[in-house]
């Protein structure tokens, strides 16, 4: 097979580092605009900016073994250089003077240059990618990761039975998992049976068995289940034998309720665990407003104010206790709560704690890696997000951190996953989140 030249944008080498090394025995060739580029990125504390940092350390190393204007080979087969435009901008892109222009003449110049290898122009940019296209270039997105979200594994699933196999779940605490049916570990069933029983299970990989779902009489803080898929992610988050649930779901279905629910009747109530984290990644939605005056805890305030009112509203503090100094900070200055970003766990190791990340749709693959590696001994983990609502510029529906997770635990014992599909904030809500 003839090989080919990837030409790689900025993009891809700050959401990837180690892409340089996913091509294979080709060609993959950096413009010196992209590097201009990532410098500016080089002081950044950001997940950016390491990635910047990184992959300035990988090219460095790879000057070792020759020059990267003349191309230095790769771990993989392939051979990695550097290119510098020589060239003027065709006509198109000489009215505006900016990097992305530069990029794409770079790309269009190793393809006249290179005629005998097939270009390809990789950038994460949508527009770019479009615009590379008009130009006569071959452009694709970079995606090592990429998942169907159309095809995201659920979690749940619905099975049709013989009626007195429905009735005797119960009574016998279980029962085997049918002959050829294939079922992930810690997968939820809905047994229907042909007379109109139904009964929830979850599959019991070890044992290949489906067990009946715990009913949950008294709630969880005053919190009941409203729908079975709501049932399902609070039987997961109480069951202290899985330390990683994620939660996937449009606005309004109760991902985030429902994990700080159990997450304060774990702390608080049976004290199985030393403290409940939570932490949501600060991307602004829509226009930032800017730098915010105050300490570090005021201008966290706006990001954190959706835990806040979240766990205000499961400790039933109301307009009156609030005048009266009743807030969440009570349970934070008795060290059960800690609300922070995720600006600061990088380095941390996190014992023993019920931490809860919220958005994490918006975070990387990578950057849901480090955050699953601080996990310490007993500590248990809980994602949530809506892979449609996305403000991270680099990160997309089927390559984002947290459908990266569903995907590769779904087999693992140690970890559970629920869709949540019915939204319960309100009639408004619901159905501004399925017309809109």
């Amino acid at each position: 097979m003839a090989r080919k030249n990837f030409v790689l944008d900025t993009n891809v080498l700050l959401h990837d580092p180690r892409a340089i090394d996913a091509f294979g025995d080709n060609h993959v060739i950096i413009p010196i605009y992209v590097l201009e580029e990532i410098d500016t990125f080089k002081k950044d504390m950001s997940e950016l900016g390491r990635n910047a940092r990184e992959l300035a350390r990988v090219l460095d190393r790879f000057r070792e073994h020759g020059r990267l204007s003349e191309g230095v080979p790769l771990t993989s087969g392939g051979v990695l250089r550097v290119a510098i435009g020589s060239r003027p901008l065709p006509d198109p892109l000489r009215q505006s003077q900016v990097a992305d222009n530069f990029i794409l003449g770079v790309a269009l110049e190793v393809q006249d240059r290179e005629p005998e290898f097939r270009t390809i122009f990789v950038t994460k940019d949508v527009n770019l990618r479009i615009r590379g296209d008009a130009l006569g270039l071959v452009t694709e997105d970079y995606d090592a990761e990429k998942i169907d979200i159309e095809e995201l594994y659920s979690g749940t699933r619905e099975l049709p039975l013989d009626g007195e196999l429905v009735e005797t779940f119960y009574q016998q605490g279980g029962m085997p998992a049918p002959d050829g049916l294939v079922l992930y570990a810690n997968e939820y069933v809905l047994l229907r049976g042909d007379g109109g029983q139904t009964a929830l299970g979850r599959h019991d990989g070890p044992a290949n068995r489906i067990t009946p779902v715990k009913k949950l009489r008294d709630g969880v803080w005053g919190i009941r289940p409203r729908n079975k898929e709501q049932h399902y992610a609070l039987d997961l988050l109480l069951d202290d034998d899985i330390k990683l649930v994620t939660l996937v779901g449009k606005a309004g279905t109760g991902k985030t309720l429902l994990a700080i629910a159990a997450g304060m009747q774990k702390v608080v109530e049976e004290h199985a665990f030393q403290k409940l984290l939570v932490s949501r990644p600060v991307i602004p939605l829509g226009r930032d407003i800017g730098f915010l005056p105050g300490d570090i805890q005021e201008k966290l305030n706006p990001w954190m104010q959706p835990i806040y009112d979240n766990v205000e509203m499961l400790l039933g503090i109301g307009k009156n206790e609030k005048r009266e100094g009743r807030s969440y900070a009570e349970l934070i200055d008795l060290g059960f709560i800690q609300i922070e970003p995720l600006t600061y766990i990088r380095g941390r190791s996190i014992p023993n704690q019920y931490m809860i990340v919220d958005e994490a749709q918006n975070l990387t693959p990578h950057e849901v890696k480090t955050i699953i590696t601080r996990a310490g001994d007993g500590t248990k983990i809980v994602l949530t997000g809506d892979p449609y609502q996305i403000d991270n510029p680099y990160v997309d529906a089927a390559n984002n951190g947290l459908t990266t997770v569903v995907e590769r635990f779904k087999e693992h014992a140690i970890a559970g996953h629920v869709t949540l599909t019915k939204g319960e904030r309100s009639l408004l809500a619901e159905l501004a989140s399925n017309v809109m």
